[in-house]
């Protein structure tokens, strides 16, 4: 076949084989002698009979009728040209299997100088070679924010997006700043990640489950220093809402007085369509009130004109009283007066909306009498926090990501763009509902904004969804690393996914679980990678016998390596 300086074609000569992701490497020679290598992975083979003209040749080939022999080619996209001479390798030059030093350089691993694995390569254990992304395009250096897509239950989003966590700080590859760097990863799905403190029982059960992770340089075993929190309960305990794990969890809510203060309000107007109408400018005009409100309070209350309010119904009741628009009334309206006054129709939307959700999330925002505040807090002292929200409603869980997404960014705006700032990682799961195509709402805004300028401010975002064509095309183009699991046919054709070509848009259909396609921005071409299963239990029923009672976990974890206070007993 034809070949050029960016793709050329194989024949695979009898007795070997070349398979799909091999990667090969061919020498050529230029007119003045000089040498050029060229480095590429194969991305389809095909097989034929040579020598025969109609399909049903291949009957009496076979019969031994007809001289034909079979003859297997494969086509290789190139990836390195060294030096970069772009011509193309010459007709019978030998091509040659890339391994070692090779390999290295046609994947442009050995010019990482930061780098961390993103799983093994396929094939069987001994002789697959891990894969390596360059932290420099992960923690905001170069580039920053990862987007994974995939069917749900089957493409592991979740589960390899835990496995990066891991890799980057159980593998210590984020060198100095390992140390002081932190996750928040919202679970919205089940209980699978409120184990990451326990050691799988398939540790045991499965002895090759350790050589994968010592193959990738990695050490096996669970997370060493997590924080686990779930919203309180409804009632008058402040305790946490989870299902089979209570021990180690901390439950966590905000006041009244942090929720009018910080503008919180907003968060409970999450709809994609909020921006569209004039709800927008009335719930900023409320949030400006209740700010007020809280200078004129004591500082140990919350009191809207000196009438103190206890529960997020008195305060929901209150905004209702002062929404009144009554021309004869003598109190001043919040809505306004005159020109510029909100419309009737509009204060009765906000207000539907706004009781719709205090049904949800109304036990979310108590008076600060309700035991003490501070230790009901979501704080990130340990290295990986996790924010359970499986048993919320979705309006109950759009607001906490909101908020601690929106409390995230003030942090970090105080602290200042830094080389040095360590970075935090943010894993957001179902991102299409939070950061939908169409539309605008408070979330999507802090999404937005994070993709946007969270690189310099080392607020990393890792999203996963089930189909990137229905999320805010910004977030996703801002990603350096896209990583597709297992594809819908139909998903797989939108234009999203236009950089896999099309091979791998065939191939993302039938991927199995624990196999992912991943597109950097420094190897031109996807590559395929499989990653070990968890070391760590995903549910409870995984953890390993004797574990239970050893790792308590939570904000009291003995296991943490990194907290600044010493061991408890």
């Amino acid at each position: 076949e034809s070949s050029s300086p960016l793709e050329f074609s194989v024949f695979v000569a009898p007795g070997r084989y070349l398979q799909l992701d091999d990667v090969v490497h061919v020498r050529t020679a230029l007119p003045d002698g000089r040498a050029i290598d060229v480095y590429g992975v194969v991305d389809e083979v095909n097989a034929r009979h040579e020598g025969v003209q109609l399909t049903s040749d291949v009957a009496l080939v076979r019969e031994g009728i007809l001289p034909a022999e079979p003859v297997v080619s494969a086509h290789v996209a190139v990836t390195r040209v060294e030096p970069e001479v772009y011509v193309p390798p010459m007709p019978g030059d030998a091509v040659r299997l890339a391994e070692g030093e090779a390999r290295g350089r046609a994947l442009f691993f050995d010019a990482m100088e930061r780098r961390f694995p993103f799983g093994l390569a396929r094939g069987d254990l001994v002789n697959a070679e891990p894969v390596y992304g360059n932290l420099d395009f992960l923690d905001g250096r170069k580039g920053a924010h990862v987007n994974i897509s995939g069917i749900s239950g089957v493409a592991t989003k979740t589960s390899y997006a835990t496995y990066l966590l891991y890799a980057l700080f159980e593998g210590q590859r984020l060198g100095d700043l390992t140390a002081n760097a932190r996750a928040l990863i919202f679970n919205v799905k089940g209980e699978d990640l409120l184990f990451l403190d326990r050691p799988n029982r398939k540790l045991d059960d499965v002895p090759t489950l350790r050589e994968e992770y010592a193959k990738l340089d990695l050490p096996a075993g669970p997370f060493g220093s997590v924080g686990f929190f779930a919203p309180v309960r409804r009632g008058e305990q402040p305790l946490p809402d989870t299902g089979t794990r209570s021990e180690g969890v901390t439950g966590f809510f905000w006041t009244l007085r942090e929720f009018c203060e910080q503008g919180y309000l907003q968060f409970m107007f999450v709809d994609a369509d909020t921006e569209q109408t004039q709800i927008a400018n009335l719930v900023d005009t409320v949030s400006t009130h209740l700010r007020m409100e809280v200078r004129k309070s004591a500082s140990d209350k919350m009191s809207i004109d000196g009438v103190d309010v206890t529960t997020f119904d008195e305060l929901v009741d209150a905004i209702e009283t002062h929404l009144d628009i009554d021309p004869e009334s003598t109190m001043p309206s919040w809505a306004g007066r005159g020109y510029g006054q909100a419309s009737l129709g509009t204060i009765r939307a906000f207000m539907r909306r706004l009781q719709a959700a205090a049904r949800h999330l109304g036990h979310l925002v108590r008076s600060n009498q309700f035991g003490d505040a501070a230790t009901h807090r979501i704080e990130r002292r340990k290295q990986i926090t996790v924010v359970d929200l499986h048993r919320l409603h979705d309006r109950a869980q759009r607001f906490v990501v909101g908020v601690l997404l929106h409390e995230l960014l003030e942090e970090r705006e105080g602290i200042g763009a830094s080389e040095n700032v360590p970075p935090v990682f943010v894993v957001v799961d179902e991102l299409n509902k939070y950061a939908p195509r169409e539309g605008t709402s408070p979330i999507k805004d802090t999404l937005l904004d994070i993709a946007e300028r969270g690189r310099s401010l080392g607020v990393i975002l890792i999203g996963a969804q089930q189909t990137a064509s229905e999320v805010e095309q910004r977030i996703v183009a801002n990603s350096s690393f896209r990583i597709v699991g297992r594809l819908d046919t139909a998903e797989a054709q939108r234009a999203e996914y236009r950089f896999l070509g099309t091979t791998w848009r065939q191939r993302a259909t039938l991927l199995t679980p624990g196999s992912m396609v991943v597109q950097q921005p420094e190897i031109p071409v996807p590559l395929l990678v499989r990653f070990p299963h968890p070391s760590w239990a995903t549910r409870k029923s995984e953890v390993a016998a004797g574990s239970l009672a050893a790792a308590p976990g939570g904000s009291r974890d003995i296991m943490a390596r990194f907290d600044d206070a010493p061991p408890l007993d």
